[in-house]
């Protein structure tokens, strides 16, 4: 599903890289955590997943695209393999929870009928039926972030980043946001999930991927984490 064979990223000449020889692999329906301090490498990594970013060197296959032969024509397609959440939630703020979810799969060409049909299910899956008509401001930061969630699954990507999905929330809407992680990974999305909170980490007990100075330091299995 995701694979990084000898993966090295610099930002200019002098620099040291951001993404040092990194090789990974992780299986279709995984759930893996990425850890490490700010600076580790992480934010680089999810920007090579997503072909933000260019690797200076190395391979990166993911759902069976090899990212050397990639065009740039093609990487919608490929985004649309990959659900994405950050940590501001990025909704659109004049849209209700619908027309926000809604607008994924507009922008993806879909008719409003497939619309209709797709939207109000995932708004279901993600626990917010009845909040349809509501306004960003009007939800609660893991309301919010429910909807985030929603956008990015609903195009029914193979794999979920979530980016610091809990940064901005308190502990109760934390676990909220990775009990509903889990529920989408049952489904069978592959979930990377990029945390500093080491209670969820060592709660989880899945696999724990650590980047130090842009290098892996740990792979574990039912891993823990102390920073």
């Amino acid at each position: 599903m995701i694979l990084l064979d000898r993966v090295t990223k610099t930002y200019g000449k002098a620099a040291k890289p951001a993404i040092n020889r990194v090789s990974l692999h992780i299986e279709p329906k995984e759930f893996v955590i990425l850890v490490g301090t700010s600076g580790a490498g992480k934010s680089t990594l999810l920007k090579l997943l997503t072909r933000e970013e260019k690797p200076s060197s190395g391979k990166i296959v993911v759902g069976g695209i090899d990212y050397d032969n990639l065009k740039d024509k093609h990487i919608p397609l490929l985004r649309r393999k990959i659900g994405v959440v950050f940590q501001d939630f990025k909704l659109l703020p004049q849209r209700t929870v619908y027309e926000n979810v809604a607008f994924a799969l507009e922008i993806a060409g879909m008719t409003n009928r497939e619309i209709k049909a797709t939207v109000p299910k995932v708004i279901e899956l993600v626990g917010l039926a009845g909040k349809e008509k509501s306004f960003p401001r009007q939800l609660s930061g893991g309301e919010r972030q429910r909807v985030a969630i929603a956008r990015a699954i609903v195009r029914q990507p193979k794999i979920l980043i979530a980016d610091e999905p809990t940064g901005n929330l308190d502990p109760r809407h934390s676990w909220d946001i990775v009990k509903l992680l889990e529920k989408i990974n049952r489904y069978g999305t592959t979930v990377l999930l990029t945390t500093h909170n080491v209670e969820i980490v060592n709660k989880l007990k899945r696999r724990v991927i650590t980047l130090e100075h842009g290098k892996i330091t740990s792979d574990q299995v039912s891993g823990s984490y102390k920073q």
